[in-house]
C-alpha cells in the first residue's frame, strides 16, 4: 500500500520559488498569499495547497509525516522576498527573533529587500550566535546603518567567520560610500 500524498497535478511544486508564488497569486489573488504567508511566518496553518506553493516538492515531505521544524516559517518568511505587503513587515521583524536561525537569516534579508528600518535589531544579530545570520544582518545594517554602528561593524571585522568578516568589511564601505564619508 502506498501511503504517500500525491499533490493535484495543477500544483507547480517544481516551479522555482519565485514562480510558484507567483501561481499562487493567480490561484488565490495577492491578499491571500499575504495573509498565508504571514500565517506559515506565524507558526500557523495556512492549508496543504498553499503549504506546496510556498515550499515546493519539500512540503510533501512534511505533508507525509515527516517533522515541520522550521520549514514553514522559513518559507512564509522567504515568500516576502518574491511578494510585498506592508502588513507583513511588522511579522518580517518579529521573525527577526525567531528561534530558528534559518528563519532569523530569511529576515534579515527581506529587511534589506524591502528596506525595513529596523537598525537596532540588525545590530543586535550582529552577535547571532550562527555566523549567516550575523553576515545578513550585516548586508541589512549597509543599507541603513549610520557611522555610528561602525564600532558594531569593527567587531565583526575580526569574527571569526570568514563571510561575516566579509560582510562586515562591506557594511562598512557601503555605508560610507552612502552617506559621502572617506573609506577608511
Amino acid at each position: 500500500m502506498h501511503n504517500k500524498l500525491t499533490p493535484h497535478p495543477d500544483l507547480p511544486i517544481d516551479l522555482p520559488t519565485a514562480e510558484r508564488l507567483h501561481a499562487a497569486v493567480a490561484h488565490y489573488g495577492e491578499n491571500v498569499v499575504v495573509d498565508n504567508s504571514i500565517a506559515l511566518l506565524r507558526g500557523k496553518n495556512a492549508g496543504k495547497d498553499f503549504l506546496m506553493y510556498a515550499g515546493g516538492r519539500h512540503a510533501l515531505g512534511i505533508l507525509d509525516g515527516a517533522p515541520a521544524l522550521y520549514w514553514p516559517e522559513l518559507w512564509g518568511a522567504r515568500a516576502f522576498l518574491h511578494i510585498w505587503s506592508e502588513s507583513a513587515a511588522p511579522y518580517i521583524v518579529v521573525g527577526l527573533n525567531n528561534e530558528s536561525w534559518r528563519v532569523r537569516e530569511m529576515c534579515a534579508k527581506v529587511v534589506l529587500l524591502r528596506n525595513l528600518q529596523t537598525v537596532p535589531k540588525l545590530v543586535r544579530l550582529t552577535t547571532d550566535e550562527t555566523p549567516r545570520v550575523r553576515a545578513a544582518a550585516l548586508h541589512a545594517l549597509a543599507a541603513q546603518g549610520t557611522p555610528e554602528n561602525f564600532d558594531t561593524i569593527a567587531v565583526r571585522l575580526r569574527d571569526p567567520d570568514k563571510e561575516v568578516r566579509r560582510a562586515a568589511q562591506q557594511a562598512r564601505d557601503a555605508i560610507s560610500k552612502r552617506l559621502g564619508l572617506p573609506k577608511e
